[in-house]
């Protein structure tokens, strides 16, 4: 079945899932998210499941939102500490995205009734963390980051609260993105005294093999001075007319064939429904920073982790002290870190060989804390919005946790 039909219908999420976007699916969800209203009256309280909006603030300034589900629906903490867990989603969403479906089904729900102590991740662009202490969103400085800020300030300023708050080591679920800024993270040694676990859904380390053609096309044609001129230096908005005009280009490149945009950017995804993608469009897509994007399409083209790349010699010896940015050194990502990675035979972005690539980093890694689950039929969207998720997914990433965890 196809879902997203010419270019009319998906021109906003066009690039949308092509490092990391995703989607939930399934039934239940009452509102978009306002200002006013917030993920945890749209998503979770709606369910009978206690949740609480949190800000954060990070050491650069931005201010992000957090949303915590202390409890299942039906039980009691009791006054009694539990494992927390953050969940992070991945480039162009927010958290919503994991809350699209039903609480059977969405994983955040599963965990709090599993007995976590859940708190879900929005990075800064996104529609609750657009706030900063001296910057508004008009300006371009309050776009001037890529993910490299969000290994830098959003991921320690997140962890550092939940571990204040808890007093426990935490588990870090990600998909795509998610994935990417954690194992950025690991190879820099940062975060891994804060933590208990780590699973990667549809991991992103390296891009070089990515099957989507249009995806390929739109990392070959983010370049700095290309981007500079043609949308600006600021937020990339899915939904603006600049962004949208670029992607529009996109889809008169050869060979690009913008029919069937989901499946187009992410493989054929087998577990999909209507509903899910009506009520994902209802939500998404968010925006993110120009430069972020410029950043993960480096990763295209360079075949390599690194910082940014601003393009300019003279550039990064202003940033570095050297020529070309440094290197995420992967082989540096402690081999007593529990790791789950789960990932698909048909993705598109996150496609075998570039996962291979990884899995050969992490061959010396402790085997008993390793595990490597591969379903041949998911592509990249089935692992947030597949309606088989907790089947085939969730229950083998909880009882990972379950067998890591220290309480």
């Amino acid at each position: 079945m196809t879902y997203f039909r010419g270019f009319s219908t998906a021109v906003a999420t066009v690039v949308l899932v092509v490092l990391g976007g995703c989607c939930g699916g399934g039934h239940g969800v009452v509102d978009v998210p306002t200002e006013e209203l917030g993920i945890c009256s749209s998503g979770v309280t709606i369910h009978g499941y206690k949740c609480q909006e949190i800000q954060v603030q990070t050491k650069d300034g931005y201010i992000l939102s957090v949303q915590r589900i202390p409890e299942g629906r039906y039980g009691s903490d009791n006054g009694v500490k539990k494992q927390p867990v953050i969940i992070q989603h991945g480039v162009l969403v927010d958290g919503m995205t994991w809350l699209l479906n039903s609480p059977e089904q969405n994983l955040p729900l599963i965990l709090a009734d599993k007995g976590y102590d859940v708190w879900i991740a929005n990075t800064r662009g996104t529609r609750f963390s657009r706030h900063h202490t001296s910057l508004d969103p008009s300006s371009p400085a309050f776009w001037d980051w890529s993910w490299d800020e969000l290994v830098i300030y959003d991921l320690p300023a997140v962890f550092d609260h939940v571990s204040q708050e808890t007093g426990h080591k935490i588990h870090y679920i990600g998909h795509s993105l998610g994935t990417l800024i954690l194992i950025a993270s690991l190879a820099e040694g940062k975060l891994v005294e804060q933590l208990q676990s780590v699973a990667f859904l549809s991991p992103i380390a390296y891009l070089s093999h990515m099957t989507t053609v249009i995806g390929a096309v739109a990392a070959r044609s983010l370049l700095p001075q290309v981007v500079t001129k043609a949308l600006g230096v600021e937020e990339f908005n899915p939904k603006g007319a600049a962004v949208g005009n670029f992607l529009k280009s996109l889809c008169f490149r050869p060979r690009v064939d913008c029919y069937d945009l989901l499946s187009a950017f992410t493989g054929k995804n087998c577990c999909l429904n209507s509903s899910t993608v009506e009520l994902f469009l209802k939500n998404e897509p968010q925006s993110t920073s120009t430069k972020n994007m410029v950043h993960l399409s480096q990763i295209v083209r360079y075949g390599v982790l690194a910082k940014f790349n601003y393009g300019r010699m003279d550039y990064n010896l202003r940033h570095y002290g050297r020529i070309n940015p440094p290197l995420y050194d992967l082989s540096k990502i402690p081999r007593d870190v529990p790791i789950f990675i789960s990932y698909g035979g048909q993705d598109a972005l996150s496609d075998l060989r570039d996962v291979g690539h990884l899995l050969e980093i992490l061959k010396s890694h402790d085997v008993d804390k390793l595990t490597v689950q591969y379903i041949e039929n998911y592509a990249h969207a089935d692992f947030i919005m597949g309606i088989n998720a907790n089947d085939d997914v969730y229950k083998y990433v909880t009882a990972f946790i379950t067998k890591h965890s220290s309480i």
